[in-house]
């Protein structure tokens, strides 16, 4: 008479109940941070053109090598264009179009307060998209410090 009982039958139903609690787990930890992602990839993508051409076109430091790096002066003139001339810089932008309409909301901020901010205020609610890319500034006399441009855009 053999006393093992069904071992290989109850390892099969253990190891089973197992991964489905694995599944269940993996299924409820993803529901968790959707309420944080973007419902639509359209305005991230449009944050991350706008971002591209701001930093490497606009305000870039004139090296096409090395992107990133920007010019104070520069970013000075698109933030008094941005804040002055809304309507304009978002026509140059593309986010005026036949179709949609998209504002654009634009800060420089570094690891402890907010530097400069331009474009619309951010609304309460909705979709927004958003961009961040660290940049290195250049001042005139050859100063240089890390910041972060986050560019936003509903």
């Amino acid at each position: 008479m053999d006393e093992s009982g069904q071992i290989t039958l109850d390892y099969l139903v253990g190891i089973t109940i197992f991964l489905l609690a694995l599944v269940f787990l993996f299924q409820y930890a993803a529901g968790l941070f959707m309420p944080f992602e973007s419902t639509s990839d359209e305005v991230t993508m449009i944050a991350d053109r706008v971002a591209a051409t701001v930093v490497e076109d606009w305000i870039s430091a004139g090296d096409p090598h090395t992107s990133n790096i920007v010019c104070s002066t520069f970013m000075e003139d698109f933030f008094t264009q941005l804040n002055t001339n809304y309507i304009i810089t978002q026509n140059s932008l593309g986010l005026n179009g036949t179709f949609f309409c998209y504002d654009l909301n634009v800060s420089l901020e570094n690891s402890t307060k907010v530097i400069s901010c331009g474009g619309k205020n951010l609304p309460h609610g909705g979709n927004i998209g958003q961009t961040k890319r660290i940049v290195l500034v250049e001042d005139s006399r050859g100063n240089s410090y890390t910041a972060i441009l986050s560019f936003r855009v509903w």
